[in-house]
């Protein structure tokens, strides 16, 4: 069946929330907006958005999502932002650098399954939501545009003095970062207040 007849397509928005999806389907090549939300998709494969060239956002939030090929998002010259909470994954697979928002909320994701410097370049990356995960440690380098980082309830245990600031200049001030939620993980922040010199507010959290 035509998706835009499964789904509702609406001036490059396709909406398909709650239809029992158990696969991406086929989208129009103008497709800019894609919603999935509550569905049972499993698997996103590298061919589910081939070519969607003008796709912004993509909201697959609450299915049963427990594996990506790590290709699947990484040729989206335009996407912006990526909806994966409530789902199961335990790897982020590589995401371009045109990145704005990133929620992964309520997944299984551990530091192993992040790329190692995976938020670095995304210069206008300002809202990163990891909580309730399984996180051991902050995923740094940050960029200088973020302004929310929310982290709860993970497994973070330390902090290094420059996982926010720069020890190597003393006048460094991190502007945009201005929500740090560390709360419900085993780190103790009150140890490690030469990290947050730079921020312009305390970061969110204390310790077991």
């Amino acid at each position: 069946m035509p998706t835009c007849l499964l789904c509702v397509c609406v001036r490059g928005s396709v909406y398909c929330d709650d239809n029992d999806l158990d696969q991406v389907p086929p989208l129009p090549k103008d497709t800019t907006h894609f919603y999935a939300r509550f569905n049972k998709i499993r698997h996103i494969k590298n061919t589910d958005f081939i070519n969607l060239n003008n796709l912004k956002r993509i909201d697959l939030t609450g299915n049963q999502i427990s594996e990506m090929d790590d290709d699947a998002f990484a040729l989206l010259p335009q996407l912006q932002e990526i909806l994966l909470a409530d789902n199961n994954l335990q790897a982020l697979p590589e995401l371009p650098i045109t990145m704005t928002f990133i929620d992964v909320r309520n997944n299984r994701l551990i530091s192993g399954g992040i790329h190692p410097e995976a938020f670095k370049d995304m210069s206008r990356l300002e809202f990163l939501y990891l909580s309730n995960n399984q996180l051991d440690y902050v995923p740094v380098p940050l960029p200088e545009s973020l302004r929310v980082l929310h982290l709860q309830n993970n497994n973070v245990q330390s902090l290094h003095v420059d996982t926010f600031c720069n020890t190597n200049d003393r006048n460094y001030i991190r502007r945009s970062l201005e929500d740090i939620r560390l709360d419900g993980n085993p780190v103790n922040i009150n140890l490690y207040a030469s990290a947050y010199t730079c921020l312009p507010r305390l970061p969110i959290g204390g310790g077991y």
